[in-house]
């Protein structure tokens, strides 16, 4: 029995309008796409854990109000709300969050 080859999987590439033929890997097609800063969107910037949260869902916070405290490597972390806005949570207490993790958003 003849072992079968594995051919390579070419595919094309469009950067800023120029295409590219180039070898395609699985680990390019799993690769985590890339997504543009967003200042309402305040994410965790060191894994850790909500101890409490003093501000509820869906309430207005105005620029420098204390949103939640987490907790990292034994250090109380305040995060605060960097513009006015409603406030939309996406953690809740005793939740371990990890880096880059999105806690909250402010809207309009």
């Amino acid at each position: 029995m003849a072992k079968e080859e594995k051919k390579p999987r070419f595919g094309s590439i469009d950067i800023d309008g120029v295409k590219y033929k180039t070898l395609i890997t699985d680990r390019f097609k799993k690769r985590k796409k890339y997504e543009e800063h967003d200042p309402k969107k305040i994410r965790a910037f060191i894994p850790g854990t909500i101890l409490e949260i003093n501000i509820k869902n869906k309430r207005k916070v105005k620029e420098g109000d204390v949103v939640l405290i987490l907790e990292a490597m034994k250090m109380m972390n305040s995060v605060v709300a960097p513009y006015d806005g409603e406030l939309k949570l996406s953690v809740k207490v005793g939740d371990i969050v990890s880096k880059n993790q999105l806690l909250f958003e402010i809207k309009d």
